[in-house]
């Protein structure tokens, strides 16, 4: 393995339309591009109800970070027009069409020097492996099913030996701390998967509250807030800048100070890679549940 680091800016939840908070969008314009990040990620909801013009405007945001470093991002629950197909009975193009007319890929992959970054697709809308017993997580809870694990556990099994492996997806896989909610349906089995994927660290969004820590105590999380002023409890706005060492995972909380306009670096944790016992030096948000 390299010994040179890797390091992401994560993202998520921007929620172009009427939330999105402008203000913090041309923060992240000029502020990202002095972080010297090998990519920015994005782990979906980019827009609020997937309409054509919060598509554009999340476009045009992509393309301008794109001047600086790759960018790859993924489609949150709010991306899909899941009322076209609800259950699948109209085929499941038809849900993506318009996310994918603006980004290609739903499971993009991209390789910059020393990392693969695969993204993963958790977003199904109504769908059998997203139902659960409570009518609030209707469209809203994700899944993963084997499959979409198993494909990426052979993107990371091709990869170089020396790789850092990064998985990015939308729904999050740590239980919020403010909400108190797991993102994914099944999500016991999921993490059990994960686990097995070969993924160094997961990317991840939809609580729209930031977090750090792991699963099982050996796969680091980064959760990124939200760019909207959907934020959970009143809490501001938080993006995440992610490191990768040979033997540490860093995950940097930067958070945005609206009196300012600006983002200001704000806690850090980390997370062994390496050795026995795994263990994480520091969680925030990070509690698994029973």
């Amino acid at each position: 393995m390299s010994d040179a680091p890797i390091t992401v800016v994560h993202l998520s939840d921007l929620h172009f339309g009427g939330y999105a908070d402008l203000a913090q969008i041309e923060a992240l314009e000029s502020f990202i591009p002095t972080l010297g990040a090998a990519a920015t990620v994005i782990s979906g909801d980019v827009s609020q109800r997937a309409r054509h013009g919060e598509f554009q405007a999340t476009h045009a945001f992509v393309q301008r970070l794109k001047q600086h470093a790759p960018v790859l991002l993924v489609p949150g629950n709010h991306d899909i027009e899941w009322w076209r197909s609800p259950l699948g009975l109209a085929g499941q193009d038809v849900k993506y069409a318009k996310y994918a007319r603006y980004f290609g890929d739903l499971t993009p992959v991209l390789e910059i020097p020393g990392a693969i970054i695969a993204g993963a697709l958790s977003s199904y809308g109504v769908a059998l492996g997203s139902l659960t017993l409570n009518l609030r997580d209707v469209a809203v809870k994700g899944h993963l099913p084997a499959s979409e694990t198993t494909r990426v556990a052979g993107v990371f099994a091709d990869a170089p030996p020396e790789a850092v492996r990064i998985l990015v997806f939308h729904h999050n896989v740590l239980r919020g701390a403010h909400s108190g909610r797991m993102g994914l349906a099944n999500w016991r089995s999921a993490s059990r998967r994960l686990l097995a994927s070969g993924a160094d660290v997961i990317l991840c969004g939809h609580d729209h509250h930031e977090s750090a820590g792991q699963i099982d105590g050996s796969l680091a999380v980064s959760t990124s807030g939200t760019h909207s002023f959907r934020t959970r409890g009143g809490r501001p706005s938080v993006f995440n800048l992610v490191r990768v060492e040979p033997r540490a995972v860093h995950i940097r909380h930067y958070r945005w100070e609206s009196g300012s306009r600006r983002f200001l670096t704000s806690d850090v944790f980390s997370f062994a890679r390496e050795g026995a016992p795994r263990l994480a030096v520091s969680v925030a948000g990070g509690d698994q549940g029973p």
